[in-house]
């Protein structure tokens, strides 16, 4: 029988032990390799080159899931990654599929429906639960923030006024109130506030995950 090679790339040690233990019965699946960090996650899928790869998308300080997909698969262009992941704002899904993962995967998942989902992309086949299809799909339907506009946006969740925004980014006050306007209709929200919980709801950004604003 052939076994399945399999990396776990999480920062949670419980979640990594609960993925060893559920793998460990099934006797066409073994772990190769246990990670952290997007580092380790690169450095071990170099060293044991996995069959597949099940990956968090929060690593750490950042969430940085996605900049390890992004750099295997332009090392290694056949990786077959699963996010499996508790992010899963519309946002988080469009940028790891983007990135190179074949299918997303929450961690609420059932045990049963992740080997099944191991199974298949290893035989080739993309799996994409239908909750993730529709959020991808809202995803391509919504206005898209550019860069400037999330970091707008990113400060202003930070608790900065327009006129500090202004200054860390070095663009004039009146830049910035025409970011936020653009920020407010392409979010469909009326306020600052409704907007920085939007963002984070999509995944656009994680407020928890930031670095918080001394005050």
């Amino acid at each position: 029988m052939t076994l399945i090679r399999i990396l776990i790339v999480d920062d949670h040690p419980a979640i990594c032990k609960g993925l060893i233990a559920t793998m460990a019965p099934e006797p066409d699946m073994t772990v190769v390799g246990v990670g952290s960090t997007r580092e380790d996650a690169v450095r071990l899928f170099r060293e044991q080159q996995p069959d597949i790869t099940l990956m968090d998308l929060g690593l750490r300080e950042d969430v940085d899931g996605i900049d390890a997909i992004r750099e295997i698969r332009t090392h290694f262009p056949a990786a077959k990654i699963i996010v499996f992941s508790a992010l899963r704002g519309d946002e988080d899904v469009y940028q790891a599929l983007r990135a190179g993962a074949v299918t997303f995967l929450s961690k609420e998942t059932p045990d049963e429906q992740l080997m099944n989902v191991i199974r298949e992309v290893y035989a080739g086949k993309r799996p994409i639960p239908q909750d993730v299809a529709r959020k991808l799909a809202d995803r391509l339907t919504l206005s898209t923030l550019t860069d400037r506009e999330t970091q707008v946006l990113k400060l202003i969740a930070e608790g900065f006024r327009n006129k500090e925004i202004a200054a860390e980014l070095h663009i004039s006050e009146e830049t910035v109130q025409g970011h936020v306007k653009k920020i407010l209709k392409k979010l469909n929200v009326s306020d600052r506030t409704k907007a920085a919980m939007v963002a984070a709801q999509r995944g656009i950004f994680h407020i928890s995950r930031d670095k918080n604003r001394n005050t």
